[in-house]
């Protein structure tokens, strides 16, 4: 029993002692009504964040697990290189990093695994970590097609070792080819797949101008990210960052009932730096409160807090 539980439960017995069942029944209620919240996108050194920082930030979020994803090599391939940058790789630090973290922290942290996939070597760093204990890859942000050889034998690993892949789609950047990834949903359904950044969340609107990085305005239902969470058991969508505010604000009765239709398939993140720790910068404190707000039935909310990500991430 929590301090604060105890001290409530102590006055009320001064002026009407209660049966130790009672109380029971009451400290199970309360621990049932308590939200958990599973942050699937978070990043060691986003920004220069201090890993203090980083802790302290998730703590202030109520965030219970978190997934840190690393980055791969700063060394580019040919194909990365081609006018495109290596995503993460400037910003974010690498595998080790982060299993470090989740090592000091096991009861709040675990990790993925990256690298840059036409690297030679990538696909034994990549099994390296996942034999170390990594619980996926990504986030996989390279230049490259999201149907290419390269990324088709990191889809072919996560299939081997049963883990999720998250990726960092945006046009003409990352990822290239949305609309025929689900070629891929198709050829790999064993791989569970988590969706993410500006052209995932644009193409909720079947209207979508994919040189948008951030549309505005009402959403025609329909688009290509709603058909993959539709039809593809093996595709789930990742809330986290801007693009991920973005898609829940800019048409607030759709995002509802966007929510309520992929109840089961969309996963709470943050992908912020917040390099204070407060919070309060966070656009992910920003989605959870809207998330609240427009899915109101409790049993929906835990699915997008925890209960999707348990599904699809191995966290014990």
């Amino acid at each position: 029993m929590k301090r604060r539980q105890f001290i409530r439960y102590a006055a009320a017995s001064a002026a009407a002692p209660l049966l130790v069942s009672d109380i029971s029944k009451s400290v199970a209620a309360e621990k049932e009504a308590e939200l958990e919240i599973i942050d699937i996108h978070q990043h060691v050194n986003f920004h220069g964040r201090m890993n203090e920082a980083l802790v302290a930030h998730q703590r202030t979020m109520g965030v219970s697990k978190t997934v840190l994803l690393p980055a791969g090599s700063q060394i580019m391939s040919a194909s990365t290189h081609q006018g495109k940058s290596n995503g993460l790789a400037a910003r974010v630090f690498g595998t080790e990093a982060s299993a470090r973290l989740a090592a000091a922290h096991p009861d709040e942290f675990i990790y993925f695994t990256n690298e840059v996939p036409d690297l030679e070597g990538a696909k034994a760093e990549l099994e390296k970590w996942l034999e170390r204990g990594a619980r996926g890859i990504g986030e996989m942000k390279y230049g490259m097609d999201c149907d290419s050889e390269p990324m088709q034998m990191v889809y072919q690993i996560a299939r081997h070792y049963d883990v999720p892949v998250l990726l960092h789609f945006q046009h003409e950047k990352y990822n290239m080819g949305f609309d025929r990834f689900y070629k891929m949903l198709e050829k790999y359904p064993e791989v569970n797949f988590f969706g993410h950044a500006q052209t995932w969340w644009g193409n909720i609107d079947k209207s979508h101008q994919q040189e948008e990085m951030y549309p505005k305005g009402p959403v025609t239902p329909g688009g290509l990210t709603d058909k993959y969470l539709s039809d593809y058991p093996n595709m789930f969508g990742d809330l986290s960052a801007g693009s991920g505010r973005n898609a829940l604000t800019r048409d607030e009765e759709h995002a509802a009932a966007f929510l309520e239709k992929h109840q089961d398939k969309l996963c709470y993140g943050t992908d912020c730096a917040d390099p204070e720790g407060s919070g309060e910068k966070c656009s992910g404190s920003q989605t959870q409160a809207i998330v609240k707000r427009l899915l109101t039935d409790p049993v929906a909310q835990r699915k997008v807090f925890s209960s999707n990500a348990r599904r699809v991430i191995r966290f014990d």
